[in-house]
């Protein structure tokens, strides 16, 4: 099988129906796209999960063959930074919102019953004030992954006072695993965003509330750009390349603590790499798993990208295209494959070709990053601002987080259970004998989510569709 699929929201829905036909052989599985995944949680880019099958994401060109040609180019050159000054002058905020609900309307045009993923940060904020305008039959939903969020108050206020109905769920990490294992056959392709998994509980209990679509407000760093903090700067200074060996991070003392494993990881990484979120497998970590030297097949993919990235007029340019990976293969990656398998459409309102060009080429740089804050979005914080005080979870920035610890504690058995049946990676079953008692730090228990992902669909790739069309979910028993 040999094919490309164009999988970003900048270019359009993109169209899985190929690889999910019961009647057509799955393509072979590529190793050294498994490896991407346990060194950075996604595939790079073009390639897929597949031999044969490439995709074009977003700053590759459609009418390249990924096959043969690919060429990547940031789209959003100078993000935050340009135009310097207005060719015109308008009423930024307005213009702003009607632009945006008109990206609501295109987007979510075939959408019957659409719920809006809702962090109650700023992306989300801004979204939920143009679905009450352009789709007030919007049902708002906030995932409560763990401790360090705050953001259901927040979400909740923002929706009841703009007349949107709103609903929570709070993670249970078995929950959300079981609702993978219900429906990871039906995966086209794969990732290992640490957020799959919440998206994949969200997902279930949409459907299970007769909801056919997702709204997701991803897509707006890329052209408002994201200055790179003094955190950021010293990470891109410490990731230097040096081989320290994986198994440091398990030696007594260290093995416990998260920072010091974040520290040693970080020095042996590519700072491009370090830039891609959460803890990962070190090279000399994948190599075990695989029980062969591969890993470096997998880091030789990031030189497609390093002229482009190298091209960079400043720090801020240099993170931006390099987090553009991640967000294509990874964060539009898991809701793209999760949507398709639970059979909702998903939606991408700020990847609306309008409103996008609009922002990154009309609006000005003062609307866009204080230049001497360094705060970003303003445009947008000044539209929530037509609406509501300084909202507590506008300050930080929020996610869907997942409880890796507690996937760890609730399902370890069954994914050891998963890696003794395969073939795929000899050395998982040691690796997960010899971490569990350490995966009460998130910096393994990051490593386990991973197993935790790859496994079962590595497992369900090796079936004839037919024979796990319905699989049972993993249940605990006591």
């Amino acid at each position: 099988m040999r094919t490309q699929i164009t999988m970003s929201p900048y270019y359009g829905t993109p169209d899985f129906s190929r690889l999910m036909r019961k009647d057509v052989p799955r393509p072979t599985v590529d190793p050294v796209s498994i490896a991407d995944l346990l060194r950075n949680a996604f595939v790079y880019p073009p390639y897929s999960i597949y031999e044969g099958v490439r995709l074009v994401t977003f700053g590759f060109c459609p009418h390249d063959d990924m096959h043969t040609q690919p060429h990547f180019k940031f789209k959003f050159r100078n993000a935050g930074e340009v135009p310097e000054f207005p060719a015109t002058h308008q009423d930024w905020v307005s213009v702003y919102h009607r632009l945006l609900c008109e990206a609501v309307q295109r987007s979510c045009a075939t959408i019957r019953a659409p719920w809006l993923l809702q962090s109650g940060g700023k992306d989300s904020t801004t979204l939920a004030i143009a679905m009450a305008d352009a789709r007030p039959d919007t049902t708002c939903i906030t995932y409560l992954g763990g401790q360090e969020e705050d953001e259901v108050d927040s979400a909740t206020h923002v929706a009841r006072t703009l007349g949107l109905r709103h609903e929570s769920l709070v993670c249970d990490p078995g929950r959300a695993y079981d609702r993978y294992l219900a429906v990871v056959d039906r995966m086209p392709l794969l990732t290992a965003d640490f957020a799959l998994l919440s998206y994949i509980d969200l997902g279930t209990q949409i459907v299970g509330r007769e909801g056919d679509g997702v709204i997701d407000g991803l897509g707006a760093d890329s052209y408002f750009g994201t200055p790179m903090s003094r955190r950021q700067q010293w990470l891109k200074r410490l990731a230097c390349n040096v081989p320290v060996p994986g198994r440091l991070s398990e030696m007594p003392v260290v093995g416990h603590s998260f920072e010091a494993c974040y520290l040693l990881s970080t020095l042996r990484m590519n700072p491009i790499e370090r830039v891609f979120p959460g803890s990962r497998f070190s090279d000399d970590e994948v190599d075990e798993l695989f029980g062969e030297r591969i890993s470096q097949r997998s880091r030789s993919r990031l030189g497609l990208f390093m002229d482009e990235i190298g091209s960079a007029t400043s720090l801020w340019e240099w993170r931006d295209m390099s987090t553009s990976i991640a967000g294509s293969a990874g964060a539009f990656a898991k809701g793209l494959y999760a949507s398709a398998a639970l059979g909702l459409q998903a939606a991408y309102p700020f990847c609306d070709l309008t409103l996008r060009e609009w922002i990154h080429r009309e609006v000005p740089r003062y609307q866009k990053v204080d230049p001497v804050t360094k705060l970003n979005k303003l445009l947008i914080r000044e539209h929530i601002a037509t609406r509501f005080d300084e909202l507590p979870y506008v300050r930080g920035k929020g996610s869907f987080r997942f409880d890796l610890r507690g996937l760890a504690r609730e399902r370890f058995d069954c994914v050891r259970a998963f890696a003794e049946r395969s073939p795929d990676l000899p050395g998982a079953t040691a690796w997960l004998d010899r971490n569990r008692h350490r995966l009460d730090n998130k910096f393994h228990a990051s490593k386990f989510y991973l197993l935790a992902i790859v496994l079962p669909w590595l497992e369900a790739a090796r079936q004839p569709r037919a024979a796990v069309e319905d699989p049972e979910p993993w249940v605990a028993h006591a």
